[in-house]
């Protein structure tokens, strides 16, 4: 062997632990920040998930203010915290919440399996600091609203996977992704009634992300982070299930999904033949002769027996 070794090829991108620790946050502060679009992804070539290419990462930390920016544009806060924040009780913080007027970036569940929604501090701060909403920070809730939250209503986990479909849209790298995305807010149900042909189904499924995971897969916490995935208003559901079936047409029109095809029949080998087809070798000796006998009774028998040749006895006189 020549003692000249080739050098391994420059590695373009590294994997999330270590872009993590260059640009100095936090495993769950990167992870927001990826889902978040602040720090761009690259697939890996072989096929072990997405990357963080280190021209990305160089121009992460050459931004101005580095790392404090970065690290305070993906800071999230709990209900009590951001409350504190925007200078409200926590009550109203949560009234505010529920109406749809602050959008969770994510969640997770606590130990009493209870959702703890968590919010952009910086989103807090700007619509804290915006004066068309001073009247919701310290006057009355309109009536209607007031109905509307003595009803029940709670926009956060609605509003959350709006904001979550984005994400997943931004990350898809071809029209079959982008349709997975949508499919990932559907229940299975819905799916199946708008990709009803089974290959393209299955097709579909390789693409769609599946929800958080907090737990064991079939866990009760599990099975409350699935529910909060999946769309449950009507009106939701419906321009879901329509976007969906746009998406899967752009998908088709790009690549049809795959098929199983017949497996042609084994070459045979060269040099070796058909098996000839047996034959009847004829019989000899007593049995034979039985059976010669046999055949020739029952086709005399048949013959005689024909209407062409028996006796017309009306015919004589």
């Amino acid at each position: 062997m020549s003692g000249n070794t080739v050098a391994p090829p420059h590695t373009l991108s590294c994997a999330y632990s270590r872009a993590a620790r260059e640009l100095g946050l936090k495993r769950s502060q990167f992870d927001l920040a990826v889902h978040l679009g602040r720090i761009r992804t690259v697939p890996d070539d072989g096929g072990g998930g997405r990357r963080v290419a280190h021209a990305e990462i160089d121009r992460l930390r050459a931004a101005p203010g580095f790392p404090d920016t970065l690290t305070r544009s993906v800071e999230a806060v709990g209900t009590t915290e951001a409350a504190a924040v925007m200078r409200v009780p926590p009550s109203r913080f949560t009234r505010l919440a529920r109406m749809g007027f602050l959008v969770p970036v994510t969640f997770y569940l606590n130990r009493y399996r209870a959702v703890v929604w968590l919010y952009l501090a910086d989103e807090l701060r700007q619509f804290a600091a915006d004066e068309d909403n001073a009247t919701l920070l310290t006057g009355r809730a309109p009536e209607g609203m007031r109905d509307q939250l003595a009803a029940g209503l709670d926009l956060r986990a609605r509003n959350w996977r709006g904001r979550h479909l984005g994400s997943l849209l931004r990350q898809a790298e071809g029209p079959w992704q982008r349709a997975g995305a949508l499919a990932a807010l559907l229940d299975p149900a819905q799916v199946a009634d708008i990709a009803r042909d089974p290959y393209e189904r299955s097709h579909l499924n390789r693409f769609r992300p599946g929800p958080p995971t907090y737990s064991a897969p079939g866990s009760p916490a599990a099975q409350l982070a699935e529910r909060i995935t999946t769309a449950a208003d009507p009106d939701e559901i419906a321009w879901l299930r329509s976007d969906l079936t746009h998406a899967l047409e752009l998908a088709r029109a790009h690549r049809p999904a795959p098929r199983p095809t017949e497996k042609p029949a084994p070459p045979r080998p060269a040099g070796k033949r058909e098996p000839a087809p047996r034959t009847e070798r004829p019989r000899t000796g007593l049995l034979g002769r039985l059976l010669r006998r046999s055949v020739r009774d029952a086709g005399a028998y048949s013959f005689r027996n024909r209407p062409s040749c028996t006796t017309d006895t009306s015919s004589r006189p």
